[in-house]
């Protein structure tokens, strides 16, 4: 690949041992950065002008529905009990293959686009063996980093149109595992998405489980997200299926007892601070990650009801976690004297914290010698980049997709000057808005089939029932 000059930038390393330049160079060779210093005499290599701009480690995603591209603004007014029906068992069950690859591609160059180099994609509409080929070649297709996690959910669970049961969908994992994933060295690793707990008989749990961690696969499950449900996490603990490889989702609805088994077993937290606020999920659960010792993440969840880039939600985070600081001084009659939280620190939740959830800590994350040139550069003539004096303050506070103006994954420039720089664009979007009327119409002429679960609202006995036979069963 050569090397690449960024010459001349403000950088956010989030590396504590270079810190904050506010002048220097990035040296990246194949793919790697080789050198940070206040200026690097080089030659023979690409420049990129970095001048007057921000130069940050690429942001991550530990939670995004990257197939929901395609219903865009759908799930925008419903609570999350209407999305289950709508989308999850309802359109989900009529994506084809074709649908699944085009929402993974231009999920993906959306996050790109705002500055989101990796993601970890909850992919649960793997209807078919077709549906996850294709999940795997729209993410590969876009040029983006990503941990695919591979969804054993089923779209029609009283009535299976492809997957018997949960063997034949581990037979399938198994085989994109081989198929797509032998190497470790590309930007796609492998992932397991859980079928939650309580919807599923415990059992099934056990086989998802174990087949995740017969790859090394991350696993990313929504935990304790519906409060009419049980979470699953004592019978997991009770059966020794917790771990530091799980991403635990939204978490809104854990009691202490489970937040602290969740911190005894190493688990991540994955927040999706819009969502959760605006569908009725309820509280993002900062305070208690800091409770218990937990690095919080921030995810985009769905994209049928919130924006694709993750600077949007590092505002809602650090909004909400400063508003749940102060709140109790305010209502006292008090004003704070300062805030306990910062730019940089909320910009952590999506660099270094999500790296080290998703397991690829020692690639990216930061601005390192040794890591993954996964960077974005912002900022550019647009009046609301200037005049720049506090760097984190702008990238969060300031900072849209528009301003994003450069973007390297792995070396490798994705998006330029403003403009990403996809083949398959503006072709996709047009492709985009053909192919949701037509999924929207096959979705309508589908009998209207909710799962046991879902019928008459959420049954709550049947969800412990799926957890009946969890039985103690430790590694």
């Amino acid at each position: 690949m050569g090397r690449i000059l960024v010459r001349g930038g403000h950088i956010l390393s989030m590396d504590p041992r270079i810190g904050i330049l506010e002048q220097g160079d990035i040296l990246i060779e194949d793919g790697v950065i080789a050198q940070i210093a206040p200026s690097i005499p080089v030659t023979d290599a690409e420049i990129i002008d970095a001048t007057d701009h921000i130069v940050a480690p690429g942001l991550i995603d530990t939670h995004r529905h990257t197939w929901q591209a395609l219903l865009r603004g759908l799930a925008t007014d419903m609570t999350t009990s209407e999305y289950l029906v709508r989308v999850r068992f309802g359109i989900s069950r009529a994506y084809q293959p074709a649908d699944i690859k085009l929402g993974n591609t231009l999920g993906a160059l959306d996050a790109l686009n705002g500055g989101v180099t990796t993601i970890l994609d909850f992919s649960h509409s793997i209807n078919t063996p077709g549906h996850a080929d294709a999940a795997v070649e729209g993410l590969r297709d876009s040029g983006i980093r990503a941990v695919f996690g591979y969804g054993f959910f089923e779209s029609s669970p009283d009535s299976p149109t492809y997957f018997p049961d949960v063997a034949g969908r581990v037979k399938d994992f198994n085989r994109v595992a081989d198929t797509y994933f032998s190497s470790t060295d590309g930007p796609l690793r492998l992932g397991v998405s859980l079928t939650e707990p309580a919807g599923v008989p415990f059992s099934t749990t056990r086989a998802e489980i174990e087949a995740a961690r017969s790859r090394d696969a991350v696993i990313v499950t929504h935990t304790g997200s519906m409060h009419s449900l049980p979470s699953g996490v004592r019978e997991l603990d009770a059966g020794g299926l917790l771990g530091p490889d799980m991403v635990h989702v939204h978490c809104t609805a854990l009691d202490d007892e489970e937040w602290t088994v969740i911190a005894r077993t190493g688990g991540k937290v994955s927040i999706a601070v819009e969502p959760e606020l605006n569908s009725g999920l309820g509280r993002p659960p900062f305070a208690a990650c800091e409770r218990h010792g937990i690095k919080p993440t921030l995810s985009c969840d769905s994209l049928c009801s919130t924006p694709g880039d993750l600077l949007s939600q590092l505002r809602f985070g650090l909004g909400f976690r400063r508003w749940e600081n102060n709140e109790a001084a305010n209502l006292a009659g008090k004003d704070p004297a300062s805030l306990n939280i910062t730019a940089e620190d909320a910009l952590r939740w999506s660099t270094v914290n999500a790296a080290e959830a998703i397991n690829l800590g020692d690639r990216i994350g930061s601005l390192s010698p040794g890591k993954q040139a996964d960077l974005i550069i912002v900022g550019g003539a647009a009046v609301n980049q200037h005049p720049r004096i506090n760097a984190a303050g702008t990238l969060l506070a300031h900072t849209t997709a528009a301003e994003v103006r450069h973007v390297l994954v792995g070396g490798k420039v994705v998006k330029r000057d403003g403009v990403l720089l996809s083949a398959q664009l503006p072709k996709l979007l047009d492709e985009a808005d053909r192919a949701t009327a037509d999924l929207l119409a096959r979705a309508d002429a589908l009998p209207h089939e909710l799962p046991k679960l879902l019928r008459n609202g959420f049954s709550a006995e049947q969800a412990m029932a799926n957890l009946r036979d969890a039985t103690p069963q430790h590694n």
